[in-house]
């Protein structure tokens, strides 16, 4: 479902304007200096309008949270939920996921949330799905060893191609389930989340930690296994 345009959008960012990042290319190896003393720096790839958002940022203020999110007209609302609550730990960036390693030092996210992506569903279209080997490469380029990538979905086809993906590209799994709230909520929400909850959907979920890993060997054909994603590349469609 696409996010309906706002026509006060420009005066809405400008208010929050403290809390987003014109120019994520030169923060490479500073984001801490936005939070001194920060425990972690953890980045939420598709934010929405921000309820998992706010609910993390609240329940760990001392980790420093950046928000990417593509599409304005969500990411506005995200960010003026953060403004209404006073909380200081997460800032934004309005950029495709793909753009990470520009963004960020090796090593210097200890945490990547990825919550409901867009599951692209055929296959000419699965280099754009988020856990895709592609983008699980250039994750591997921003994360510090050990680090993990937090996935939830509500498509089960997505979750089991997400479960074949990460081992492949050098990710453990663990905390599997097929049915996260199966014995009531569990942990902090997104807005879809909650809906799903409501309706008695399961939500799958997982968590995968990064391990010493080499590239995959090229294919018979001679295309590497995987490739990362080039800039010609269609774009992805705004978030559910």
């Amino acid at each position: 479902m696409r996010m309906r345009k706002k026509k006060n959008l420009i005066p809405r960012m400008e208010k929050c304007a403290a809390c987003l990042i014109d120019d994520p290319y030169s923060m490479p190896g500073k984001w801490r200096t936005l939070l001194p003393g920060a425990r972690e720096l953890r980045v939420e790839l598709g934010c929405g309008k921000g309820r998992f958002t706010a609910g993390t940022a609240k329940a760990e203020p001392d980790v420093l949270l950046i928000a990417v999110e593509k599409v304005p007209d969500a990411m506005v609302i995200a960010m003026e939920r953060l403004e209404a609550e006073g909380l200081q730990n997460v800032f934004f960036i309005s950029a495709d996921a793909d753009q990470l390693p520009l963004f960020f030092a090796p090593g210097e996210v200890d945490r990547i949330y990825i919550n409901f992506c867009d599951p692209w569903p055929t296959k000419r279209h699965a280099k754009r799905r988020l856990t895709h080997g592609n983008f699980l490469q250039l994750y591997r380029k921003v994360l510090s060893p050990g680090a993990q990538i937090h996935f939830k979905t509500d498509n089960a086809a997505l979750f089991a191609f997400s479960l074949e993906e990460f081992p492949r590209f050098g990710f453990a799994l663990s905390q599997v389930t097929d049915d996260l709230h199966a014995g009531g909520p569990q942990g902090v929400m997104t807005d879809y989340e909650a809906k799903f909850y409501e309706q008695g959907l399961p939500i799958h979920r997982c968590v995968a930690a990064m391990e010493p890993w080499s590239p995959p060997a090229a294919e018979e054909d001679g295309e590497p296994s995987a490739k990362t994603p080039q800039a010609d590349d269609p774009p992805a469609e705004p978030k559910r």
